[in-house]
């Protein structure tokens, strides 16, 4: 696609977008609108095809898509400031990065001429220059306006993304599904982390003994799906490991196993015999304090 991109907000994720865009030669060049007098220290800045503007203008003619990569908070806050700088160029799109704001708080925007819509890339990015290599091969979830949205389905193709496209109002439910995934992977692997250590592990071999039990886990999940990638003492109907796991364990950390359980229980469907998913439920209700017989929680 010709033309330029402005993004506000050189953060992680406005960084890797303006990496990923010009490695693809998918833009003729990126403006970042920043609120420091200076650009952050980054290489991309060292590129002829970027530019720095502290605080914010009016955007060149050849701009076809504005990025507000900045906190969920601030985008109410930033579209009426990029708006107050005068008219949309022609059949420039608006996007906010967020993975539940609605459309909505771009309104601003959209009264001065902008197609608006979000652009949420479905990826962690960290504050290493190498994190926008994981952009390409992501998906991109994408919502607006129809002229919006075919930008937005032109950059992502561009750099190599696959597109996703969710309601408005669902957004809430969507971005609720993308934290289980990811923001909640943590917590668990850091019970597991203590557990671990409470079992006698030197804390130093905890993390690099868990992590290439954790790729294989992902690797089963690419190669078998859900319900193929399943593992462990519930998948596999023995009561008895359950309930010695469960009289091993502190009660929080027995709650926390017993939820999940059941949720592997209810996965394995048909696959486990009626008495010995009795069994299972019963012994896990017991100790989640939540009522489960297998069938959901």
């Amino acid at each position: 696609m010709a033309g330029q991109v402005t993004i506000v907000g050189p953060g992680r994720m406005g960084l890797a977008l303006g990496v990923s865009l010009l490695r693809a030669q998918a833009v003729g060049g990126v403006t970042f609108f920043g609120r420091r007098p200076e650009p952050p220290s980054h290489p991309i800045f060292a590129d002829a095809r970027v530019w720095y503007v502290y605080g914010a203008e009016a955007l060149g003619g050849h701009t076809v898509a504005l990025f507000l990569a900045v906190p969920d908070e601030m985008v109410p806050e930033l579209a009426v400031v990029i708006a107050a700088q005068g008219a949309a160029p022609p059949g420039c799109a608006a996007f906010h990065l967020s993975g539940y704001l609605s459309t909505d708080v771009m309104a601003p925007l959209h009264r001065e001429g902008y197609a608006v819509g979000s652009f949420h890339p479905l990826q962690i990015i960290s504050a290493t220059v190498a994190a926008a290599e994981r952009i390409p091969g992501s998906y991109i979830t994408v919502t607006g306006s129809p002229a919006a949205v075919s930008v937005a389905r032109m950059l992502a193709r561009e750099i190599d993304c696959h597109v996703l496209t969710v309601p408005d109002g669902r957004r809430p439910l969507y971005h609720a599904a993308t934290v289980l995934a990811t923001a909640y992977l943590a917590p668990l692997l850091d019970l597991s982390a203590r557990l671990m250590e409470r079992a006698g592990v030197p804390s130093e071999d905890v993390l690099p003994a868990l992590l290439p039990l954790i790729r294989g886990t992902v690797t089963g999940l690419q190669e078998e799906g859900v319900a193929g990638a399943l593992v462990g003492p519930i998948a596999r109907g023995d009561i008895e490991t359950v309930g010695l796991h469960l009289r091993a364990l502190d009660p929080e950390a027995q709650r926390l196993y017993a939820v999940f359980g059941a949720e592997v229980l209810r996965l394995m469907g048909p696959e486990i015999d009626d008495r010995t998913r009795a069994a299972l439920g019963e012994l896990l209700e017991r100790h989640s304090g939540m009522a489960t017989t297998g069938t959901g929680i």
